[in-house]
């Protein structure tokens, strides 16, 4: 049986606004080995609450270069989502190695405080320790905070000081049940395109989204 408890905190009646921290949500699921169904993680969500809108934030490749998520930013744009991307930042190191690096915890920060008048509930889907002053200055403004992300791994996906700031902390393992991708013989397409980077690529793109390009 699907694990409904899991989210038995959020109210039929709270008005929620779901944030998604892309490549942190991808880690998340990633090390606890599977893959998210965006459409039934929406579904999820507007079945149990008034959801007011649903934020998905991601750093890509500049538009002449080829980006291997760019075909399910693209779905989620058209199915539900409010899509929130901006180029990463190119930088050349002195040994002449390409670096990139995209963050997008100003956006979150500043859309979760521009919503927070309009509604009732933040579910937060990071364990990005930055956002603890957020889930703090919300809950003054009278939000309460729910913190998706895992501990189940070692070392924890979440920062200490964020599960403990909010309201309450959902472990992303709880919910797999719901919102878990049924496998038909491939993977998804956010799987897909952080495994089509190369290694060090994919090691360097947690916290700041950082990473290399020999």
């Amino acid at each position: 049986m699907a694990r409904l408890t899991a989210l038995k905190h959020i109210r039929d009646e709270e008005r929620v606004a779901l944030f998604i921290d892309g490549a942190n949500l991808f880690q998340a699921a990633r090390a606890l080995d599977f893959d998210i169904d965006y459409k039934r993680l929406l579904e999820v969500f507007a079945s149990r609450s008034r959801l007011v809108r649903a934020y998905y934030y991601t750093a890509l490749l500049d538009e002449q270069e080829y980006s291997p998520i760019r075909p399910l930013v693209d779905w989620l744009d058209y199915n539900g989502f409010t899509m929130v991307t901006k180029p990463l930042k190119e930088f050349t190191q002195a040994t002449g190695r390409r670096k990139f690096k995209g963050n997008m915890d100003v956006e979150i920060a500043v859309q979760a405080m521009e919503i927070a008048p309009f509604v009732d509930h933040i579910v937060l889907m990071s364990g990005d320790g930055d956002f603890r002053v957020l889930v703090e200055a919300l809950q003054r403004r009278g939000v309460r905070v729910t913190v998706v992300s895992t501990i189940r791994p070692q070392p924890p996906m979440i920062a200490d000081e964020l599960r403990r700031q909010a309201d309450f902390f959902v472990d992303l393992a709880l919910l797999e049940d719901l919102i878990a991708r049924e496998h038909s013989g491939g993977r998804d397409d956010m799987r897909r395109s952080f495994d089509d980077r190369p290694d060090d690529d994919q090691d360097d793109i947690e916290g700041d989204e950082e990473f290399y390009d020999d």
